[in-house]
């Protein structure tokens, strides 16, 4: 068995590449090992054009998963999300960021280090001033409360 590399982090996913969502099939299937319900602390969603932000704010949580990709996957995994997300790494100034978190696993509540994408800072600013925020933070129950949810 060949030792996993310590900057091979689990990815937290919380959008378009959840399980039955528009980029999952396309980027993740296949290339995993597991994918297990989490939940990230301290950031709240806000709902973009057709996808998430998540942007950091102590005292809320994000749903999502918690995905372990397959170590011969991972490299060139790791570049196909960052150009989706359009996250140059060390570039603060894009649509997102990739930065390390810690994630809670939903089965045991423990804490595991990951790669998650956070709305970069002008992206978070504006959300914060004006953006529709999605409450439970869970981009699969957006739009099921209320009135219309009937």
């Amino acid at each position: 068995m060949t030792a996993r590399n310590p900057r091979h982090l689990p990815f937290f996913v919380y959008g378009t590449l959840r399980p039955g969502e528009i980029n999952h099939d396309l980027f993740l299937r296949g290339r995993t090992v597991s994918e297990e319900p989490g939940r990230l602390p301290g950031a709240v969603l806000y709902d973009g054009p057709g996808y998430p932000y998540a942007v950091e704010e102590p005292g809320a949580d994000v749903r999502g998963e918690l995905v372990t990709a397959r170590p011969e996957s991972y490299d060139r995994l790791l570049l196909e999300l960052d150009e989706l997300e359009e996250c140059v790494e060390g570039d603060p100034h894009g649509p997102y960021v990739r930065v390390e978190r810690d994630v809670v696993r939903r089965r045991d509540g423990a804490a595991v280090r990951a790669w998650v994408y956070l709305a970069g800072a002008a992206v978070a600013a504006g959300l914060r001033a004006d953006g529709r925020r999605i409450e439970g933070g869970d981009w699969l129950t957006r739009g099921l409360s209320g009135p219309a949810a009937s």
